[in-house]
């Protein structure tokens, strides 16, 4: 198995709405508000991505609260394509 730092990221779904702080996140491309894929980068940042396929930076989120909700990594991807279909985007 790779170590963290030998990967870009791990990526999970998240379906139901994504509410942080009491506040719904939004895609600011389309207006979404479910069916996320998180996804938490090398360098600890979070980025949503829609199922439309627009990606924004969450700053109000971190590899914290990822760890705590993110289940245990079932396999690895080498292209970020290959894991979107394994997770239906």
């Amino acid at each position: 198995m790779p170590s963290r730092q030998e990967v870009a990221g791990l990526m999970m779904p998240w379906k139901q709405p994504l509410v942080i702080d009491g506040e719904v996140r939004t895609c600011p491309g389309c207006g979404a508000y479910r069916d996320w894929i998180v996804f938490c980068m090398r360098d600890d940042s979070i980025w949503l991505c829609c199922r439309a396929g627009h990606e924004t930076k969450d700053p109000g989120l971190d590899a914290a609260w990822y760890n705590r909700n993110s289940g245990t990594v079932d396999r690895f991807h080498p292209t970020l394509e290959e894991g979107l279909r394994h997770l239906g985007h």
